[in-house]
């Protein structure tokens, strides 16, 4: 049987290995995936756009399994051609959950499929680059799941200039964008509702005593800042601005994974919180920790405050008139899904994006802007706080 291994407590309080058999198709329960309802307050009827069918290809289906997770299969204006996972087993629960025929052992295998037209890629966070990069040098769009880069400046640069080279769609999958909250601030942002904000906050609270398994253990010890985008997205996303510096503070850990010499990073933050300035002069202040013994709340949420309005848990300022906040339509069969009900919107996003050629909503700037503050929020924290300038990213 080919399981995989997370934690939970016995009766006794006891910490035991879980194994969740792949073959059952069932996702072990972690924070902030689960469909947290999404049933909108009017109903919308979705248009169709296209008669063309993209012809696409998924890769990935580890711990998340989560090229399945945002039902591709599902839309009427796309094919899924072919899947891929390293794993034999996972890479045949991926055809028969999404009623493929065609498998391929690998990314750079599939790749050299003339008949796909996109790539999804759902591999481990440190490939995303890489086999973004493999799948635009083969003349295909291509989506990723988040990060767009795993704590590479270096590779943020080689990533961006290849979308500019090929001139193809890139879109990062940053669920927040599709969070009810944060799509209704976005909304109000752009239409001047918020004015300028002065501040805003995010926060990516994440409970794991003993971790998630994941492929070469990558995320054993990570450090938290490396993975920022459900929180950063709660600025960057709703206003399309950067962070032009940052300080940060770590907090050593108590957990064994992030104890010195327990991991690959070198890494003892379970916890950084970042404060970021912002393109608009105004300040960010973005949290993240996995430093909870005992069971812990998670969120993925976030709060602005502007000149002229702030948005909690819901809109409070002068503007008598907002724009329609609800979330777009879906078509037919295609769920919102998880993570706040942004699945499918995700999806429906990358396939509008090709289909009728514009901009996708995370494009290579935004998806960088959303990463690459963090890479530099864990290098100020390894530096006690250290203000540092952050890289800038226009497309």
């Amino acid at each position: 049987m080919l399981g995989m291994q997370y934690a939970c407590k016995s009766s006794a309080g006891v910490i035991q290995p879980v194994i969740a058999d792949i073959s059952t198709g069932v996702i072990p329960a972690i924070q902030g995936f689960e469909d947290t309802g999404v049933t909108p307050t009017t109903p919308k009827i979705w248009t169709p756009f296209s008669e063309r069918k993209l012809r696409v290809g998924l890769v990935g289906y580890g711990v998340c399994q989560f090229a399945a997770q945002f039902d591709f299969e599902k839309h009427p204006n796309v094919e899924v051609v072919a899947v891929s996972d390293l794993i034999p087993e996972r890479c045949a629960k991926l055809a028969e959950v999404t009623k493929c025929n065609k498998t391929y052992p690998s990314l750079e295998e599939l790749v050299k499929d003339n008949n796909i037209e996109a790539v999804f890629v759902a591999t481990d966070a440190p490939s995303h680059a890489r086999h973004c990069m493999e799948v635009l040098n083969h003349g295909k769009h291509v989506a990723s799941a988040v990060p767009a880069v795993f704590g590479s400046l270096e590779e943020a640069e080689k990533l961006y200039e290849t979308v500019k080279r090929t001139g193809l769609k890139y879109m990062m999958f940053e669920t927040s964008m599709f969070h009810a909250n944060l799509y209704a601030m976005r909304r109000i942002y752009h239409t001047g509702g918020f004015g300028k904000l002065v501040y805003a906050e995010g926060e990516y609270w994440h409970y794991s005593e003993n971790g998630i398994d994941s492929f070469k253990n990558w995320r054993h010890g990570m450090p938290m800042r490396w993975y920022p985008t459900h929180s950063d997205a709660y600025y960057i996303g709703v206003t399309d601005g950067t962070f032009l510096e940052v300080s940060c503070l770590g907090i050593p850990s108590a957990l064994e994974r992030f104890l010195p010499g327990k991991n690959v990073y070198n890494n003892p933050f379970a916890t950084e919180i970042s404060m970021y300035r912002t393109s608009e002069g105004g300040m960010a202040r973005m949290g993240e920790s996995n430093d909870t013994i005992g069971e812990g709340y998670g969120s993925e949420t976030g709060r602005v405050r502007g000149t002229r309005g702030s948005f909690y848990e819901k809109y409070e300022g002068v503007e008598k008139n907002l724009p329609d906040l609800e979330r777009p339509a879906l078509p037919p069969n295609v769920s919102a899904g998880g993570h706040g009900g942004s699945h499918g919107h995700l999806t429906e996003e990358f396939v509008q994006a090709i289909l009728l050629d514009r901009k996708p909503l995370v494009d290579i700037a935004m998806a960088l802007n959303m990463t690459v503050g963090g890479i530099v929020a864990h290098q100020s924290a390894m530096k006690d706080g250290e203000w540092l300038k952050i890289p800038q990213y226009k497309y």
